[in-house]
């Protein structure tokens, strides 16, 4: 059985005992949430959402917080002495997932 859930404006497809990287979520390592936002659950007779599928939910873990790599940004005008550069590093939150209810 899998799930496809929404957090931090993307989705992922998850299974019980998968470890995902999303967008820094509030909470402590070692600690539990539920995640509600589950636009799909997948198995022998799916069910979808329209948009969000009623009364299901992932249970997962937070293993650790980290960030992303960096990446850079820059921006160049060609002929007009234009250069700017930046840098960004995305705060991570990595779940495991422990099991999808409600179903």
């Amino acid at each position: 059985m899998y799930a496809v859930i929404r957090t931090g404006g993307k989705q992922y497809r998850v299974a019980e005992g998968d470890t995902i990287r999303v967008e820094r979520l509030d909470g402590d390592a070692g600690s539990t949430l539920e995640l509600s936002d589950v636009l799909m659950v997948g198995g022998d007779s799916p069910k979808f959402g329209a948009p969000l599928v009623e009364g299901a939910s992932v249970s997962a873990e937070i293993v650790r917080h980290e960030r992303g790599a960096k990446i850079i940004v820059f921006k160049k005008k060609r002929r007009k002495n234009y250069r700017r550069t930046a840098g960004h590093r995305q705060d991570l939150t990595v779940l495991k997932i422990n099991g999808i209810g409600g179903v």
